[in-house]
């Protein structure tokens, strides 16, 4: 029930305006589905949501009652779309003496047809995007990154937090410097990076290429080849029924382990500086047989599997039935 009453409350405080605002402006933009829709400020959170039937609808608060006197606004009707452009006005230095880098509490709420292309571009606060039919391209240096249920290619990066995404039916991509990244359900390829934490992934149905130099990483039900390295922590894989694409987990930071198909065809080539290289499958050995090396051909041998690690030791293993069965 507590559980319940948390996400409600969540849910309310992400959709209603804020209470706080000193200075408020909504306005309508003429956009058609199939359009595209483009917001670059300097200032503020984003909230973008795909609910309308035309019409770009935007929502802008700020804590700050001389906003308009600080930032140059622009709504403009485009071709083929609408654009909104915030711009401070002054240097950036004079910004931060007056407050205009941080504690505005500026936040923009808009609503657009579901079939948008989307473009949001923000220097001062997070993004969230949600329930779009089309492709979807996000930066902010400030805050982190919320984009779930889109029917398009994603690319999203922040340098200021963390990434967090599902339901994607489409390619992704996304990068980080500020915190831990956390993706479930992409069908289609991913690209995931951040050196300021780790990387937790749920189900990805293409080619999957994950680096970290912050933390570990933890991949589930990878449907195509894999890529993960760390410097800073473990490196866990597991490929779901059937996956021969093979690939590449490193780590210095900890240990590596897999987990795949026993009964696909794959060349494996496993070593670690750190620790041992065990494995329980029938791995037909070639060559010397080592305590912290294995290289061999599972089923008679496919795509390569190379595992690699200086900080802990490496374990190939089948899947567990539960693991199948995703």
């Amino acid at each position: 029930m507590r559980a319940k009453m948390l996400t409600v409350l969540v849910g309310l405080l992400l959709t209603a305006p804020p209470a706080w605002a000193d200075f408020k402006l909504e306005r309508t933009l003429a956009l058609q589905p199939g359009g595209t829709f483009t917001l670059e400020t300097d200032v503020g959170e984003v909230i973008l949501v795909g609910d309308s039937a035309s019409g770009a609808r935007v929502n802008l608060t700020s804590g700050r009652d001389d906003f308009d006197e600080k930032y140059d606004l622009r709504f403009e009707e485009v071709a083929g779309g609408a654009r909104v452009t915030v711009k401070r006005r002054g240097s950036w230095l004079s910004g931060w003496f007056d407050g205009g880098l941080w504690g505005n509490r500026t936040r923009f709420d808009v609503h657009v047809p579901m079939k948008t292309t989307v473009n949001v571009n923000t220097a001062g606060g997070g993004i969230t995007v949600s329930k779009i039919t089309g492709r979807v391209g996000v930066h902010t240096s400030g805050g982190g990154l919320q984009i779930e249920a889109v029917e398009g290619d994603v690319n999203g990066s922040t340098s200021g937090g963390g990434v967090r995404m599902r339901d994607i039916k489409g390619n992704a991509v996304t990068s980080t410097s500020g915190g831990g990244i956390e993706i479930s359900n992409v069908q289609g390829t991913l690209r995931a990076s951040t050196s300021g934490g780790g990387i937790r992934i749920d189900g990805v149905t293409g080619d999957l290429h994950a680096s970290t130099s912050g933390g570990g990483v933890t991949i589930n039900a990878a449907g195509g080849r894999v890529e993960a390295h760390s410097s800073g922590g473990p490196v866990t894989a597991r490929f779901v029924a059937g996956n021969n694409k093979g690939g590449v987990l490193s780590t210095s930071g900890g240990g590596v382990r897999a987990e795949v198909d026993p009964k696909v065809a794959l060349s494996i080539d496993a070593s670690s500086s750190g620790g041992g290289v065990t494995a329980d499958l029938p791995i037909t050995i070639q060559g010397r047989i080592s305590n912290d090396s294995l290289r061999g051909d599972l089923n008679g041998g496919g795509a390569t599997l190379r595992l690699r690690s200086s900080g802990g030791g490496v374990r190939l293993s089948g899947l567990s039935s539960s693991s199948a069965s995703r």
